[in-house]
């Protein structure tokens, strides 16, 4: 071997040596938070699921982050006029970084099974397996990865509450802590968001919503193109519908470009279980969790400072 050779060579080694294998993220780990959610039991607001899940997020980020924090406000129920102590939760890695992203997921239920056929079980509080407990789920699993592989920027893991409880035909009576965050902005500006909502049923689909389009084009594509070079079969690079979710009022409050991943369909267009007593694990799978979580753990592994 020539000294020139030898030392494009070693040059080669190094770079090979120093590349970072991207952490596994485990669909199954995030069903079993899924599950342990819903052992609680439905977590609308002010019921007494919504107070011990409250704990088990806080006792469950506290050794895994750097810091832990809870944004309260008060809000009033809409069909009961009840004023109710409502909390964001905020889990934060590498807190002194100057780039700070966003990645987060509801994680409250919906009061009630408004879209249940006929009127059993239709004023009562959904199990929320799905619609609550599934963008959670990543979170959590996805805290585990950060605490073990320190990002080279700030992550910010946002759990937004009172975001299911609004009335229908209102798209601003939804999404109360995000609209919240998004006027008391409790960390340094982040330069994006990702916000992750019903993405574990058993025949998940990624299509592009067109609110995150609108609000960040760039970040969409990315992220869509990046699924597929995964071959994440889930993530299909199509628009289809707007969906008004918590990553709306960051953008139009905050002026933070964030996006959403969501299945539009639960599970199927010819079949919705949203908004039913029929929202149960037994209707989800870890199929979604996990190429989501795939999928934020390989984009968190590209991003520079």
């Amino acid at each position: 071997m020539t000294k020139s050779i030898h030392i494009v060579y070693l040059l080669l080694m190094t770079f090979v040596g120093c590349q970072t294998k991207v952490p596994d993220f485990s669909g199954n780990n995030a069903f079993e938070y899924l599950k342990a959610q819903c052992e609680f039991g439905p977590r609308n607001p002010g019921s007494e699921g919504h107070r011990k899940v409250l704990d088990y997020y806080i006792k469950t980020f506290t050794p895994l982050a750097d810091t832990v924090m809870t944004q309260s406000f008060l809000e009033k129920m809409p069909r009961t006029g009840q004023q109710v102590n409502m909390n964001n939760v905020i889990a934060r890695f590498n807190v002194q970084a100057t780039k700070q992203i966003m990645i987060s997921a509801h994680w409250d239920t919906r009061p009630w099974a408004d879209r249940g056929k006929g009127m059993m079980g239709r004023n009562q509080p959904i199990l929320g397996a799905n619609d609550g407990a599934s963008g959670v789920a990543v979170l959590l699993e996805l805290a585990n990865i950060l605490n073990k592989d320190k990002p080279p920027i700030g992550v910010n893991l946002v759990l937004f509450d009172a975001e299911d409880y609004g009335t229908s035909g209102d798209n601003w009576s939804y999404c109360k802590g995000s609209q919240y965050f998004a006027k008391n902005i409790p960390i340094p500006y982040p330069d994006y968001a990702i916000n992750l909502d019903m993405i574990a049923d058993r025949e998940p689909e990624f299509y592009i919503e067109r609110f995150s389009y609108e609000q960040n084009p760039t970040l969409v594509m990315e992220l869509w193109q990046k699924a597929e070079s995964l071959g994440l079969k889930s993530f299909k690079k199509r628009a289809k519908d707007m969906i008004f979710d918590d990553h709306v009022p960051l953008y139009e409050i905050a002026g933070i470009p964030a996006i959403d991943i969501i299945d539009f369909d639960y599970p199927n267009e010819k079949i919705n279980y949203h908004h039913t007593q029929n929202d149960i694990v037994q209707n989800c799978s870890p199929k979604g969790l996990g190429e989501v979580g795939t999928l934020m753990v390989h984009h968190l592994s590209l991003i520079h400072i």
